[in-house]
């Protein structure tokens, strides 16, 4: 078994396919200010991924691993910094011969998500990058802080509400409207 301690990443297809390559990634000062800014973090600190990279068959290779973060976001209401703790599994399968046409400017979503082509190099702080973007809250928000919905409308005019812009809501009324107008008769 070997390791790869300090590497920023490695070339999968250099690799031995008789072993099972231990992953030990500590991200350093300056790995964490690019995380960051491509996250558009406030903070990042205490990144680790850690796990193993593996032969699959006789040319796919399965990164299994996990990953530990400490990120602040900015809050969506009060821009105060709200501190996420990320411990999560990572899991890859590199595939050698991923079915994309040649030219496609559009591909189908295979129905393993975790399956990629084989990258020319494995960049721990691209891989590190995408899966704090998927881990991370989308709109995070400072403790005890509630969304409240805005409602404007020009004077004499009703605000529209989410159940406005429901595709039946309408409809649904004038149904009930001339069900109404039916009774009445």
């Amino acid at each position: 078994m070997s390791s790869f301690k300090t590497h920023r990443s490695i070339d999968i297809r250099r690799l031995r396919r008789d072993k099972t390559f231990q992953i030990d990634f500590t991200a350093s000062a300056e790995d964490c200010e690019e995380i960051k800014g491509r996250l558009d973090l406030v903070s990042l600190k205490k990144v680790v991924l850690r796990g193993e990279i593996k032969p699959l068959g006789k040319t796919d290779w399965q990164l299994d691993a996990q990953l530990g973060a400490t990120a602040q976001q900015s809050c969506v209401v009060t821009l105060d910094p709200v501190t996420t703790r990320v411990d999560a599994s990572v899991l890859r399968h590199y595939v050698a011969n991923l079915d994309i046409p040649d030219g496609a400017t559009e591909v189908e979503m295979p129905e393993d998500d975790t399956q990629e082509e084989i990258p020319q190099l494995l960049d721990f702080i691209e891989l590190i990058s995408e899966s704090l973007a998927i881990e991370l809250p989308d709109f995070p928000k400072a403790e005890g802080i509630e969304f409240t919905p805005v409602q404007v409308a020009q004077p004499g005019v009703d605000p529209m509400t989410d159940e406005d812009t429901k595709p039946f809501a309408s409809l649904a009324a004038l149904k009930t409207q001339l069900e109404g107008d039916k009774d009445g008769k």
